[in-house]
């Protein structure tokens, strides 16, 4: 009996604590399996947050200046726009300082040959060379002058900021109005300007239609006078370097300070004007082959990249605005009889250009591209 009584309550205790073991088991195994899925969910959804936050940080973004004309250039723009403010805005103030820099160097050539060569010019020339000197050398300072105070004076023309019926091929982004055909605008003059060729600091003025001529013509003019101002004080170069290299001998031969003083500018005069000569004859033969192309320094970018764009799908570009390389010339400076080489190239002359900047007369063939 005790016996029995003492297996049935230890089997009733036992199984209570092998059940009461088995239950903690059991709790703690359903609780590390929760825990597992909450963690294994919580990784679930952070990258999803994230990517969700992303996606929308995204597309509030591109609301913001996101449209069809959006490209990589549009967005470099607006990246670099702080970098061209602050070079538009110091070649606008240096163009003071560029223009200065070349009235003083002219002047500082001219007052030298006054001073120095023509004295000896008179003293060692014969009459006739003497009188092409004077007429030559004369000629050419006017013509420079005078081309280069229009250049810098003349405005370069501007499309109308009204409402008007000027046909237009689209919209300046920068002055929100109509742009008529080969017009661009300038950022350092802050506006449209009617076939825009560039923005010249020398002449602290843009080049274009109204004054492109003027630009050219000084350009060639100022060539001319350097080729001539080298050339004829070659001789009289090599003997100031001479007599300077001479100084370094011993002993050094005597000269005064005023022999001294032309011997330097005659070498200043030599050494400028040649370099200027071959500086400024690439510019003005590199603006001649534009001429002859009917192009400016804009359009030879932008149709050398239509050209190429237009042989990929098999057709052949052609310049809208060719005339021929005689009639380019002819309408570049305004010639419309023969007489008019003398009276409005060879000699100063105010008249201006045959279209007005805003419509373009082209030649018979319309489009602009033909297939090969």
């Amino acid at each position: 009996m005790n016996n029995s009584v003492e297996n049935l309550y230890g089997t009733r205790f036992g199984g209570g604590m092998r059940s009461w073991r088995w239950h903690l088991s059991r709790v703690m195994r359903l609780f590390l399996r929760w825990f597992r899925l909450c963690l294994r969910r919580g990784r679930r959804k952070r990258p999803n947050r994230v990517r969700d936050l992303w996606s929308y940080g995204t597309v509030l973004m591109k609301s913001l200046y996101y449209n069809v004309q959006t490209n990589s250039d549009t967005v470099l723009d607006c990246v670099f726009e702080p970098v061209y403010w602050l070079v538009d805005n110091m070649t606008r103030w240096f163009g003071v300082v560029f223009v200065s820099l070349v009235i003083t160097l002219t002047s500082s050539i001219v007052i030298i040959v006054y001073l120095c060569v023509l004295p000896i010019i008179f003293s060692t020339y014969p009459v006739h060379w003497i009188l092409w000197h004077l007429c030559y050398g004369h000629w050419n300072l006017l013509m420079l002058v005078y081309h280069y105070y229009k250049a810098t004076t003349t405005c370069p023309g501007s499309p109308p900021q009204e409402k008007s019926d000027i046909p237009t091929v689209t919209i300046c982004k920068k002055c929100i109005v109509p742009k008529p055909a080969r017009t661009h605008h300038c950022s350092i003059c802050n506006r449209c300007i009617l076939k825009m060729d560039h923005h010249c600091p020398w002449l602290n003025n843009c080049v274009g239609h109204f004054n492109h001529r003027y630009f050219f013509s000084f350009c060639l003019f100022m060539t001319m006078g350097c080729v001539y101002c080298s050339i004829s004080a070659k001789d009289m170069f090599l003997d100031a370097y001479n007599a300077i290299e001479s100084s370094y001998q011993t002993p050094p031969p005597s000269f005064t300070r005023e022999e001294r003083m032309l011997q330097k500018s005659l070498v200043y005069l030599w050494v400028l004007t040649s370099s200027v000569s071959v500086a400024l004859g690439s510019l003005t033969l590199w603006h001649a082959v534009l001429i002859s192309r009917a192009e400016t320094s804009v359009e030879r970018h932008i149709n050398h990249r239509e050209r190429t764009r237009l042989k990929l799908r098999g057709k052949m570009f052609r310049n809208p605005y060719y005339h021929g390389v005689l009639n380019n010339w002819r309408r570049f400076f305004g010639v419309e009889k023969r007489s008019d080489w003398l009276t409005r190239v060879l000699l100063p002359s105010a008249h201006l250009p045959h279209e007005d900047g805003l419509t373009w007369d082209c030649p018979a063939y319309r489009s602009n591209t033909v297939v090969i």
